[in-house]
């Protein structure tokens, strides 16, 4: 899967979509034939994928989090599942938060594994059914909507009200994963975040579909205001805008803002490039909670960064607060119709 998006992908279509608008159909046919016809294995437990429609960020780690927490406060014990992207572990490992670094686990997965028990697996059934032997009575699927193997009892679907589809093509020419209408056909429900329009066509769609959907935004967790003060703003996610955009929504003045890859872990050079412009001009450093924890756990000028930054957290929450939890509602309903047919196939 393509993590770095071009810039033209979240434009209005020009000729280097179109030129390569052969490839995008070729990839869309057997993106949608895979997720139309694969054969999906079991577990005993409900699961439910928290998905985007794009390459890119959408906020579905936030998601993913809050979700965790209703079914904590409902007396579950969820489990997340992730490929473990940007870590160089390929083998199905659970993730220990004080233990693990980035580099080996993945960012999005230590953040997770800091609410709750979280495993990293390049095939996600073997890590499904290493959540159930670990005792989750949950599982919460960060990504691999399209191309996960395992039965999914709820499919939600976030989408950026900012971006939406992008210019609307599918990869190469654009950041839509597979086929929209195969897509929808697979979606529970979809959660629009932001109060942007990008998203109106989608959520259009899916209500002649008749799917649900719900709508959130991100909210800076506490009230970490930073009127007046000026500081170095670093990001290497999927949408750096994004972050810089909640900073500034702080008061503060970005005097100098860095961007990154998306996942990329900083170099030497790069992290004291940082420590050198905000001592010179005398700036806050701050930073997202994924570049943070790709930080942790280093020595020398990572641990200087990271002991300098301050860390912007924001949580995902919904308009209406009970979503989360009428969410997994459904997926337990789901999950026992799934069973019932499994038990009445023969195959328990």
């Amino acid at each position: 899967m393509i993590s770095e998006a071009p810039p033209f992908w979240w434009r209005k279509a020009d000729w280097r979509a179109w030129m390569l608008a052969p490839l995008s159909f070729l990839y869309g046919r057997v993106a949608g034939y895979r997720m139309a016809h694969a054969r999906r294995a079991s577990v005993s437990v409900p699961v439910i994928c928290v998905g985007n429609f794009t390459v890119g960020g959408a906020g579905k780690t936030p998601t993913a989090l809050t979700i965790a927490r209703a079914a904590k406060a409902k007396g579950l014990k969820p489990g997340f599942l992730s490929r473990g992207y940007g870590g160089s572990l390929d083998v199905t490992t659970v993730v220990d938060p004080h233990h693990h670094r980035a580099v080996a686990v993945g960012d999005e997965p230590l953040l997770l594994a800091q609410e709750a028990l979280t495993v990293i697996s390049r095939r996600r059934v073997d890590g499904a059914k290493r959540l159930v032997a670990e005792g989750a009575d949950l599982i919460i699927m960060d990504d691999g909507f399209q191309s996960a193997r395992l039965a999914i009892d709820y499919a939600l679907l976030v989408i950026d009200a900012t971006r939406g589809l992008g210019n609307g093509h599918i990869v190469p020419a654009g950041p839509v994963r597979a086929p929209i209408r195969q897509q929808l056909r697979s979606a529970t429900a979809l959660l629009k975040v932001g109060g942007g329009h990008a998203a109106d066509r989608i959520v259009r769609m899916a209500a002649r579909a008749a799917k649900p959907y719900f709508t959130a935004s991100l909210k800076v967790r506490g009230d970490d205001r930073l009127a007046g003060i000026r500081v170095l703003a670093f990001a290497g996610i999927a949408d750096p805008g994004k972050f810089f955009r909640t900073v500034e929504s702080r008061g503060a003045e970005i005097t100098v803002a860095k961007t990154f890859g998306d996942h990329e872990h900083l170099t030497e050079e790069e992290i004291g490039d940082i420590l050198t412009t905000a001592e010179r001009q005398d700036l806050l450093i701050v930073t997202t909670s994924k570049d943070f924890v790709r930080l942790a756990g280093h020595h020398g000028k990572a641990a200087e960064l990271a002991q300098k930054c301050r860390v912007i957290e924001v949580d995902m929450v919904f308009d209406d607060h009970l979503a989360p939890s009428l969410i997994i509602d459904r997926a337990i309903v789901a999950c026992r119709e799934r069973r019932l047919r499994e038990m009445k196939a023969g195959n328990p």
